[in-house]
């Protein structure tokens, strides 16, 4: 079932992802991280029924994301927008999307990892009210070696969020 969300931004839309998105996809991920997934990741993320969308303007993909949803908890595994687009709402737009179907799932809690090197993507998550609770240490690949990752959790429910040692 294709799923359409037209959006107040020109004639952009977002819809579920479909296997003749993932080429590219594909570009723009390679585009834009020094260790791109590859087009097996995604066609495996599609396979397994992950909430994959994109952001299209006709058939120009402008941006993805593809979120696990398993039980009460939701992962962010990858948010991504065509380099051309960015700073322009559209990641914005991506996160809604998501939070939206994760509080229709009544998921509780929404996980990421993000670089730290990537401050506008943290700076977005962190404007969704994002909190960070750890690092995972030489997470990425990067040209200089290894990078860390930002570890962010955004609590749905209102429970609160306890932290144990």
């Amino acid at each position: 079932m294709l799923m359409v969300s037209t959006l107040e931004s020109s004639h952009s839309y977002l819809r579920s992802m479909q296997e003749s998105d993932l080429p590219q996809v594909a570009e723009i991920e390679r585009e834009t991280f020094p260790s791109p997934w590859p087009l097996s990741s995604f066609r495996q993320c599609l396979d397994f029924g992950y909430c994959c969308r994109v952001l299209a303007q006709g058939s120009l993909v402008q941006a993805y994301a593809i979120m696990a949803v398993e039980v009460d908890a939701a992962h962010i595994l990858n948010l991504c927008v065509r380099s051309e687009f960015r700073q322009q709402g559209e990641g914005r737009q991506m996160l809604n999307h998501l939070l939206k179907l994760a509080r229709a799932a009544q998921v509780k809690d929404i996980f990421l990892e993000v670089r730290v090197s990537n401050h506008p993507a943290v700076h977005l998550y962190k404007s969704a009210d994002f909190v960070k609770i750890g690092t995972r240490k030489d997470y990425y690949p990067s040209e200089k070696g290894r990078e860390d990752a930002l570890i962010l959790v955004k609590r749905l429910s209102a429970e609160k969020l306890e932290f144990r040692d």
